[in-house]
């Protein structure tokens, strides 16, 4: 078998805008000015706490709980109102069932989003069902450490030869090259392609349609198939 994982965030859905808003919440929570567009979505990937300790930096690191707490409440408020629809990017609902429907492959998630966050995505967009492992904030260390993909290779048994990391931010491919897997780099999100080249992607790829010809390449399965 094979698993494929995929982030969320920047690769599977297009949440720029409400984690912008959840961010600004969370600084203005505590009487901090927000950074620009750019530096603010440049933590995306990294865990609740992790990316605003390291927006903030050294000096109000004790600002950072309430910060979260902020960010939370209003996603949790926001949901509920509906205000909270972030949408697949093109192709990305297709790649998924086009892959579920194989029999050697198993899909999961490795994602800095809460459970709750994953759970809200699935039911928006009718997913369940499609992952066999999800992996987020709720249980692991913040991503580059390679907990998250340790935790679903133990629960797939998949092999690490055999296990490719889909992503669109450097710490997405760091994860992947310190748990020993394979990773592609998405330029769609949130950094771009010199940085998922320098951190060691496998292949980077700019529209999922290039998705199936990028994990054959780095999988060869077509070749022990034929």
């Amino acid at each position: 078998m094979y698993l494929i994982i995929f982030d969320v965030d920047g690769t599977l859905v297009d949440s720029q805008d409400t984690i912008f808003h959840g961010l600004q919440v969370g600084f203005e929570a505590v009487g901090l000015p927000m950074p620009d567009r750019k530096t603010a979505l440049s933590i995306v990937g990294r865990s609740l706490e992790e990316a605003f300790a390291d927006l903030v930096g050294g000096g109000h690191l004790d600002k950072v709980p309430a910060m979260a707490d902020a960010y939370r409440q209003s996603k949790i408020s926001r949901r509920k109102q509906g205000l909270e629809v972030d949408p697949l990017y093109p192709g990305a609902k297709e790649a998924i069932e086009r892959f579920h429907a194989r029999d050697d492959f198993l899909l999961g998630v490795a994602t800095g989003k809460a459970m709750r966050g994953v759970r809200h995505m699935q039911e928006t967009h009718d997913l369940h069902g499609r992952f066999v492992t999800i992996q987020t904030a709720d249980t692991s260390p913040s991503k580059p450490h390679p907990d998250m993909i340790e935790r679903a290779l133990s629960e797939t048994g998949a092999d690490r030869s055999r296990t490719v990391m889909i992503g669109d931010t450097g710490f997405d491919i760091a994860m992947a090259r310190t748990a020993g897997v394979h990773a592609v780099g998405v330029t769609w999100g949130y950094h771009d392609h010199s940085r998922l080249a320098e951190e060691g992607a496998d292949k980077i790829i700019h529209t999922f349609d290039q998705l199936d010809q990028a994990l054959n390449e780095i999988l060869k399965y077509d070749k022990e198939t034929a």
